[in-house]
C-alpha cells in the first residue's frame, strides 16, 4: 500500500470511529444539535455557532454584529440583574433619552447646543439609573465558579462563534445559560460597550499600520460586497448605534434555524433530551434570507498608497470564488506552497535568498470565506527595501507557478500537511466541537470534514497552473503599500533675541 493510500485508509478509520460517536438533532424550532462522545474525562467543550457576522450588518449599522457579540456576556433577564421587571422600565427609558438626544445632535442644520446638552444629561442621568440593577460579570463569574474554562466568543465576518469548557457533572448548568444568552439577552450597559468598541477600533485600524492598510485594501477591492467593510465598524456608524437596533439584529439573526452547537466529551444521546428541554424552548422564527449582494467581477487593476512615518507594508489580493468552488482545495495547495513554513517559496526567495523581506506570505479565504473572496500576499521588507521591490519580487513567484509545474515535493508535502492538520485538529474537545458546528453549518454534514480529504487528494499540478493563469493576472488584482514618508517637522520656534543688559547713560545725560 502506497503512503498516500495508506493516510487515506487512516482517515477514513477516524471517520469510522467519529460516526459511531457523533449524533445530529434537528430540534423542532430548527436548532441543530451535535454531541461527540468521548468519555476518557469528566469534562466537556462546547462550540455555539451563529450563521451571522460582520458581513450581515444592515446598512449604516456597520459593526452591530460585533458589537452583539459583547453584549451576550452582559446576561438574560435573569442573570446579571437585582431586578429585571423594574430595570427593563429603566433600560426603555434609556432608549427614550437616548434617541431624543440622538435625534438633536444628528441635526445638520438648527441644532441647539443648549438643547443637545439638556438631553445629554438627561440620558445620563436615564443610564445611572439603570445601572442600579446590574449585576456587573455575574454571567461569566458563575460559569468559571462552576469550572468553566476558556471562556470565550469570536465574531468574524461570516459567524460568530460562543464557546467555553466545563466539567461534565456541569452540563445542565451549561445548557440553561447557554439557550438562555440565545432566548433572553439583555443590552444593558450598551453605551458604556459601545465605547468599549469605538475603542477597539481606535487600537486596531485607526492606531495600527496594519489595520489601516488592511482596511483600505479591502475598500478598494470590493465595491458591493460587505466584506469591503471593517469588521469592527466605520466610527461614523459604530458610534451611533442603538440598543434598539441591537434587538432588532438579534431577533432576526438568533434564530434557532440559523444556530449549531456541538458539544463534545463526557456526553452522550442519553443527554438530548434535556438539552432539547432548555433549546427547544428557544423560540423558533424565520430563518434569515441569504445575501444577495454579489461582487462584480474586476476589470482593472487597483492600488492603494499610504505614506506614513512607520515600517513600510505590502498587501495584495486577487478575487477568488467561495469556499464551495470546487477548486477550493486548489488554492489551499497554493497557499502551503507559497507559505507554509521556512520551505515554502515565498519565504525561500523573499527573506532567506534575496533578503529583502523580514516576512512574506501568501494566504486563501481573505477576510471571509462564506463569499467570494481574496487570495492575498503580504510581506513587511526589510531595512532598505521598499514596498515595490516586494511587489515585483512577489509577482515573479507568481510567475513561476503559472508557467511551471509544482514539484512532486510540494504538492505530497501540501496533501501530507493537509491530513496532518485535520488529525491535529480532533486532539481535544474544544477543537473537535468547534470543527463539527462548522462543518455541519457550512456544508449541512459534519462528515465533510473527513470528506475534504478527497478534493485535497484530488489536487493535480495542471489544477495548480490552470488556476494560477485563472485568477493571477492584472485586472483581478488590487495592490496596497505603506511607504515611509518623515514625521513633518515640528515648527521652529521664535529665535531668542539676546538681553540687552545694562545700558550706559548718554553722553550728557543725567547719572
Amino acid at each position: 500500500m502506497t503512503v498516500p493510500c495508506l493516510a487515506q485508509s487512516l482517515v477514513q478509520n477516524e471517520l469510522a470511529r467519529f460516526e459511531k460517536r457523533v449524533t445530529v438533532k434537528v430540534l423542532p424550532n430548527g436548532l441543530t444539535l451535535i454531541i461527540c462522545d468521548r468519555p476518557e474525562a469528566p469534562v466537556f467543550s462546547y462550540f455555539t455557532m451563529v450563521n451571522v457576522g460582520d458581513a450581515n450588518d444592515p446598512s449604516g449599522e456597520s459593526g452591530i454584529a460585533h458589537m452583539f457579540e459583547h453584549l451576550a456576556f452582559k446576561g438574560t433577564k435573569d442573570i446579571g440583574t437585582t431586578d429585571y421587571p423594574a430595570e427593563k422600565i429603566a433600560l426603555a427609558k434609556v432608549e427614550e433619552t437616548y434617541a431624543a438626544y440622538d435625534s438633536e445632535y444628528r441635526k445638520r442644520v438648527g441644532r441647539n447646543p443648549e438643547k443637545l446638552k439638556e438631553l445629554k444629561a438627561q440620558f445620563d442621568a436615564a443610564e445611572e439609573a439603570a445601572n442600579k440593577y446590574v449585576i456587573p460579570n455575574e454571567f461569566t463569574e458563575i460559569a468559571e465558579a462552576n469550572g468553566a474554562s476558556g471562556v470565550n466568543a469570536e465574531t468574524g465576518l461570516d459567524a460568530t462563534q460562543y464557546f467555553w469548557s466545563m466539567p461534565s457533572n456541569r452540563l445542565q448548568l451549561w445548557a440553561y445559560m447557554e439557550s438562555d444568552r440565545i432566548a433572553n439577552p439583555v443590552p444593558r450597559q450598551f453605551y458604556r460597550e459601545r465605547s468599549v468598541v469605538m475603542e477597539e477600533r481606535r487600537m486596531r485600524i485607526d492606531s495600527n499600520p496594519i489595520g489601516l492598510l488592511e482596511e483600505q485594501f479591502l475598500a478598494a477591492a470590493y465595491i458591493a460586497h460587505p466584506y469591503g467593510r471593517p469588521g469592527v465598524g466605520w466610527m461614523s456608524e459604530l458610534s451611533q448605534i442603538t440598543a434598539t437596533e441591537a434587538a432588532a439584529f438579534h431577533k432576526k439573526y438568533y434564530v434557532p434555524s440559523n444556530i449549531v452547537i456541538a458539544v463534545v466529551g463526557d456526553v452522550s444521546p442519553a443527554d438530548l433530551s434535556m438539552l432539547e428541554k432548555y433549546f427547544g424552548a428557544i423560540p423558533a422564527g424565520p430563518k434569515p434570507e441569504p445575501m444577495t449582494t454579489v461582487e462584480p467581477p474586476q476589470v482593472a487593476e487597483k492600488s492603494v498608497i499610504l505614506r506614513m512615518p512607520t515600517q513600510p507594508l505590502f498587501l495584495e489580493g486577487y478575487h477568488r470564488p467561495s469556499y464551495l468552488d470546487p477548486d477550493d482545495a486548489v488554492y489551499d495547495a497554493i497557499q502551503d506552497i507559497f507559505s507554509n513554513g521556512r520551505t515554502s517559496r515565498l519565504y525561500r526567495s523573499l527573506v532567506e535568498k534575496q533578503q529583502i523581506a523580514a516576512d512574506a506570505e501568501g494566504f486563501t479565504d481573505f477576510p471571509g470565506d462564506k463569499y467570494p473572496n481574496l487570495f492575498a500576499f503580504f510581506a513587511v521588507p526589510n531595512a532598505g527595501h521598499t514596498p515595490e521591490e516586494m511587489r515585483v519580487a512577489i509577482n515573479k513567484e507568481i510567475e513561476k507557478l503559472k508557467t511551471t509545474d509544482v514539484t512532486d515535493a510540494e504538492l505530497e508535502m501540501f496533501k501530507t500537511r493537509a491530513r496532518a492538520d485535520l488529525l491535529r485538529g480532533l486532539a481535544d474537545n474544544q477543537g473537535i466541537a468547534q470543527e463539527l458546528a462548522y462543518y455541519q453549518e457550512r456544508y449541512g454534514d459534519w462528515r465533510q470534514l473527513f470528506l475534504q480529504l478527497n478534493k485535497i487528494n484530488a489536487v493535480t499540478k495542471a489544477d495548480i497552473r490552470r488556476v494560477a493563469n485563472k485568477i493571477f493576472v492584472p485586472s483581478n488584482c488590487t495592490y496596497a503599500m505603506v511607504e515611509y514618508q518623515p514625521p513633518p517637522k515640528p515648527p521652529a520656534l521664535p529665535q531668542a533675541q539676546p538681553s540687552p543688559g545694562p545700558q550706559a547713560p548718554a553722553k550728557g545725560g543725567a547719572r
